[in-house]
Order: structure tokens, then sequence, then C-alpha cells
């Protein structure tokens, strides 16, 4: 049976990082939305035009092309025994229709992390965060700092600092994360697979506890 892992946190909380921590850990794959709409619109496919075209208008992608998006994804070979989604589902309609989606792939949502983090220490975070230009790996000034300050360990690239990670828009970012997302929060809370993770502490140890989390699961 292939699992499937949705990781839920507010925008800081560190769900790319342990996104990332567990792909590796269970050797499958990271599955972030951004990530799969970026790539789609690059290579111009019939569906990143689509999205591209809200994108343009100023408009939410509407959910059966985000839909299709993640579906295309998930039905890759790599995919095959499952893989840790980031971003993605937002909304309960969305989270309903990824269980539909995975029941076909012979899957469901096994477990759901939520990393919870201090809205002062997310703004802390967000502040010092920097992103490289070439692929997006994530640096933070305080908790993850680049080798060579500027410039990303991976591939060289040129750091720079988001719009919406400055001060002024991470206030608004969390409250309105929170207001979208809990909605989706009780709809996990309420089918038994959600567990609460302690986001406040240092990356290995925030890892070490969903590793435990998915033992747990394993074992019931």
């Amino acid at each position: 049976m292939p699992i499937y892992i949705v990781i839920l946190g507010a925008p800081g909380a560190g769900k790319g990082t342990q996104a990332e921590i567990l792909s590796e850990n269970m050797n499958l794959p990271h599955v972030s939305s951004g990530d799969i709409f970026r790539e789609n619109i690059k290579n111009e496919t019939e569906l990143g035009k689509h999205a591209d075209s809200y994108m343009n208008r100023g408009e939410l992608v509407p959910d059966d092309v985000t839909i299709a998006l993640i579906r295309d994804r998930l039905s890759r070979p790599d995919c095959k025994n499952g893989a840790i989604l980031d971003g993605f589902p937002r909304t309960p309609g969305q989270a309903e229709a990824l269980d539909k989606m995975l029941a076909e792939f012979d899957g469901k949502v096994d477990l759901v992390p939520f990393i919870l983090v201090k809205d002062e220490y997310l703004i802390e975070r967000l502040s010092s965060r920097w992103t490289c230009k070439d692929q997006g790996h994530i640096f933070n000034d305080k908790f993850n700092p680049p080798k060579e300050e500027g410039i990303c360990d991976f591939d060289g690239s040129e750091l720079y600092q988001r719009d919406d990670d400055k001060p002024e828009t991470v206030k608004n970012r969390i409250a309105v994360y929170l207001e979208q997302t809990s909605p989706l929060i009780e709809h996990y809370r309420s089918t038994g697979v959600l567990k609460d993770i302690n986001g406040a502490r240092k990356i290995e140890n925030v890892a070490k506890e969903l590793v435990l989390a998915l033992q747990f699961m394993e074992e019931l």
C-alpha cells in the first residue's frame, strides 16, 4: 500500500524543510503544489498555460485545474509508493477530491502532521528567510544560514528576500492562512489522521517527532 502524508502549517512553520527530511528518510517524493505550478508554467504544458492564464489576471486557479496538476504529478512512477504533499489540499473540498484521487491509486491520506508555531516566532523566522533565485532553496539568517552569505549552498545562485517574507506582510499572511485553513485542520482532526507537532524547536527535533508519529501510525 502506498503511503500519503499531508503536511500542514502556517507560513514559516517549516513545512518544506520537514517534507524534504521525511522525503529522504522514507524515500518518497516531496510533492509541493508551488513547485508543480512553477514546473508546468515553465515547461508551458497545457495545464500550466491554463493555470498561468488565471494567475496573470490575479485570480485563484480553479480547483479542477489544481487537482488535475496534482493528479498528473502523483501518477508519475516515482510516486508509486506514495508521496509527501506540501501546499495541497488547502480546503475541505480539495481534501475530498484528494481522497477520491488517492483511492484510484489504492491509497489514502495516512497522516497529517500539523506543525504548530506561535505567531511571533513565525514572524521572526519569515523576516530572516532568504530564497535562492535558481531553484527556490530556503535559508534563514538565524536558524539555517548559508555557508557563504548571499549565496545558495546547493546551486550557487544569489539569495534574495521575497516581498511576502518582509515583516510588513508576514502578519497578514499568517492571519489569512489560519482563516482559510482552519476548516481543513478540523476536517482532518475529525477523521483521526491529524497529529499536532511542536514546530518551535530545532529542525532535527521536529523531524524526530514526525518520524515517531509516522511509526505510531504504521503500528495502528
